[in-house]
């Protein structure tokens, strides 16, 4: 599907949909608690379901009434060789891997898109020392249970979700689990939202020295509620957005929240934005806006809208730190620089990060979404400070994260209109 996305100011109030990175962790802990629990999803999304479809797989049951998710856990851990289709869900994935192996003795993995191609080898090799063994190195493969717990030493500047994992196995290991970095630590906020849904369901994780340690013994339990926060990483592109072109105000966002991607709000504000925030609701409006620099080490989601907030700000904005978003959903420091590039923007990709020199105005015109969510967002926003509207490849790609996104932008004053290939 495409889409024109007509060149209009952002205004109004969007309420905020439900964390994924969050989603993702309550219903993985409440397929393993020792009873039901429900937790509130106000919106769900391709990679929440495929967690809770890989869940059911497994044997737990996950009924839905409107907002209210009810998790009846897995009780029969002797199901032969489950599949785990993990669509393009890393979270799904990842997280799943050594929760799993942990609890079964066989599973079987398949993903789509370019989650085969996206790094594992750290926490498969972390699991091969205790245990298990992969019929592949890549996906689709199977893999035998993890056998015992102790000791995981990660690289701390590859992926969180490893660690993540690897905690949320652990009360389902017989002798708990200590996770050991290296000198490099990057997306730390992640771990620490790991750490503290596990709280909820009762596990106490302590850190280290040199990382995380959860003791043995421990055992995850019901919650009767538990409602998933707003979304920082989806609100960020109406808050970015009302900062280029508009006034916006997102409810529903927790102000203290774990989730690392609440920076945003602290970028905007070094870049000059005016935000207003009250209880559980944030405000940006459009301002005079200036170039700073942007480490994306514990936010690497919000490049690619950061970066077309730099693009239409005074002065040379550098985002450093960024290695790692070559290797999500698309390489995005090349298909941020293709986008922006494109539509009028003064951007250079460089090895690790991307040089911004910010203009007036972009031009508008063509995009292609790289069937990655953030990209086709980003897009989307962009065409509220273009000249002309953005044509935008691949829209249905938003669905990964954000079904409702458009018919959210509609509300905020923007349009578009569907055009068949």
């Amino acid at each position: 599907m495409d889409r024109i996305v007509k060149n209009m100011p952002l205004y109004g109030v969007i309420p905020a949909i439900a964390s994924k990175s969050q989603a993702h962790r309550a219903l993985i802990c409440a397929a393993f608690a020792d009873g039901v629990s429900k937790i509130i999803i106000n919106a769900a999304s391709k990679d929440i379901d495929a967690t809770a479809n890989c869940l059911c797989a497994l044997g737990a049951r996950i009924s839905q009434n409107g907002a209210i998710w009810e998790v009846t856990p897995i009780k029969n851990k002797s199901i032969e060789k489950p599949l785990l289709a993990c669509g393009e869900s890393g979270s799904t994935f990842r997280f799943l891997l050594p929760v799993a192996a942990a609890a079964f003795e066989n599973i079987s993995f398949c993903g789509e898109g370019r989650l085969p191609e996206r790094p594992i080898g750290p926490l498969m090799d972390e699991m091969k020392k205790h245990g298990s063994v992969f019929s592949a190195e890549k996906l689709p493969f199977s893999v035998s249970k993890l056998q015992n717990g102790g000791d995981f030493y990660l690289p701390g500047n590859v992926s969180s979700q490893f660690a993540s994992g690897l905690l949320m196995a652990a009360p389902l290991l017989p002798d708990g689990v200590q996770i050991h970095f290296d000198k490099t630590r990057e997306s730390m906020g992640y771990i620490e939202m790991t750490v503290h849904m596990l709280k909820n369901f009762g596990v106490v994780v302590e850190k280290t020295e040199d990382g995380f340690s959860v003791a043995k013994g421990q055992h995850y339990h019901a919650v009767p509620e538990l409602m998933v926060e707003g979304d920082w990483s989806n609100a960020a592109f109406w808050l970015c957005g009302a900062a280029i072109a508009g006034e916006v105000t997102v409810t529903g966002l927790a102000l203290d929240s774990a989730q690392g991607d609440r920076a945003v709000l602290n970028v905007l504000r070094e870049m000059g934005a005016e935000i207003i925030t009250d209880g559980n609701s944030v405000t940006v409006k459009k301002s005079k806006l200036r170039a700073t620099v942007i480490d994306a080490r514990e936010i690497p989601d919000l490049v690619p809208v950061l970066s077309l907030t730099a693009a239409l700000a005074e002065g040379e904005t550098k985002v450093i730190n960024a290695a790692r978003l070559r290797i999500k959903e698309s390489d995005r420091l090349k298909t941020t620089t293709e986008l922006l590039s494109g539509l009028g923007a003064d951007i250079t990709e460089l090895e690790d990060g991307l040089i911004i020199r910010g203009k007036d105005m972009l031009f508008g015109g063509e995009a292609d979404g790289a069937n990655d969510h953030r990209i086709v967002m980003t897009a989307a926003i962009a065409a509220s400070r273009s000249e002309n509207p953005v044509l935008i490849k691949g829209t249905e790609a938003a669905a990964k994260s954000y079904p409702a996104f458009f018919e959210d932008l509609e509300k905020t004053g923007g349009h578009s209109d569907v055009v068949l290939r």
